[in-house]
């Protein structure tokens, strides 16, 4: 038999690769044939979070990468860059500024679901909206938003841990990044020229960061603002229909989905793992030692669901006094779009939930799409009564 973090990457464990999780926790820190130690503990994997001896620029790569791929103080440097137009403290109320346009947006495309009795929730709702937000907040054209799905989808299948077809991916990674570099190379100049109210014209005014370091900063930015969140809000979706008793509650009292999106990042994280860390030196985790150079694995969620850090892991909770998951990573290269991604599954979830009468799944499960480090249903079909006027 395999061992369970190889079938927790085989594409039959992505229905359900938390009973893989269990048995993957029953040895922390385990050691793959390929050299890999993938670490399952919610203790060992904070604790390498926070361990300056843990880099995350795993291999030399043909590009600089944008700064989640960098570590201090290139990566600090880089990253305050970028939040200066993001969020506090210069911009503090960038995000929440963006809140009517995300219900109007949010009405709308639940409004169009109206008239019929069945929709994919992914490809009608949890899909536009994330990727409309970011690319108004980065400047791109809302003409353009289109095309970098069939992109974002190609890189995230580019990505994963074990030596498996490295050279194929690799090679497709470097394909597909060059479009998102080409693309956005040339609308930062073209900002540079008639500059607007965006993330990307603001990085340019600075004046601080090269030409190549706002690219990849914006190619980052595109990609990880809207491809996790998609899965946050039909992981969410997913959740709710499979838990009728938690659905008829938020359904009651819609200030639930605050502690419901927490519970959600906990207990179907959209990021399962990371797989781009590498040990800088010896290091001693878990009762085993870790060889410098050795890639290391951090399975989020298996850490998120370890009975040892929260009780009753495997049951979807409204009530948990503290919820300390690992949704959104930890240490230095915490989610930088955490505040973004928590509103608008907030606004989304607290929509769906609120105007469709009876939902319910079609298949269960989903189709799921391919990546085991961003997880989520590729489609979400419900059937359902109505739509309740806005």
């Amino acid at each position: 038999m395999t061992c369970p973090f190889q079938r927790v990457l085989a594409p039959s464990g992505r229905p359900d690769p938390y009973p893989l999780y269990a048995e993957l926790r029953a040895t922390p820190v385990a050691r793959q044939d390929d050299g890999t130690y993938v670490v399952s503990t919610y203790q060992e994997i904070v604790s390498l979070l926070h361990d300056p001896r843990v880099s995350s620029r795993r291999r030399d790569l043909d590009r600089t990468p944008a700064f989640i791929g960098l570590d201090p103080p290139e990566h600090d440097r880089l990253r305050r860059l970028a939040m200066r137009h993001f969020g506090p403290p210069r911009s503090p109320g960038r995000i929440d500024a963006l809140r009517p346009q995300m219900q109007a947006v949010t009405t709308g495309l639940v409004d169009a679901l109206a008239g019929r009795n069945r929709a994919d929730l992914v490809e009608e709702v949890a899909y536009p909206l994330p990727v409309a937000m970011i690319c108004r907040l980065l400047g791109v054209p809302a003409e353009d938003e289109g095309r970098f799905h069939a992109w974002a989808d190609e890189l995230i299948e580019t990505l994963g841990p074990g030596e498996e077809d490295r050279a194929e991916r690799e090679q497709a990674r470097r394909e597909v990044t060059g479009r998102f570099d080409r693309y956005l190379g040339d609308l930062v100049d073209a900002r540079r020229h008639d500059p607007g109210d965006d993330m990307l014209s603001g990085m340019i005014a600075d004046g601080e960061m090269t030409r190549d370091e706002i690219v990849r900063t914006g190619v980052l930015l595109l990609i990880a603002g809207h491809e996790t969140t998609i899965n946050l809000i039909a992981n969410g979706m997913l959740t709710f229909l499979r838990n009728p008793g938690v659905l008829a509650r938020v359904q009651a009292d819609p200030g639930l989905i605050v502690p419901a999106v927490e519970e959600l990042l906990r207990f179907e994280p959209p990021v399962q793992l990371i797989s781009s860390r590498v040990a800088l030196e010896d290091l001693t985790v878990g009762g085993v030692t870790i060889p410098a150079g050795s890639p290391i694995t951090l399975a989020l969620a298996a850490g998120s669901r370890d009975p040892a850090h929260v009780p009753d892991p495997d049951r979807f909770s409204l009530d948990r006094p503290r919820n300390e998951h690992l949704g959104f990573g930890g240490g230095v290269h915490y989610c930088f779009g955490a505040p973004l991604a928590r509103l608008e599954a907030q606004i989304v979830l607290t929509e769906l939930v609120g105007r469709l009468r009876g939902p319910r799944l079609v298949d269960d499960p989903p189709p799921y799409r391919p990546s085991p480090i961003l997880r989520g249903p590729r489609h979400l079909v419900v059937d359902y009564d109505d739509v309740t006027p806005r």
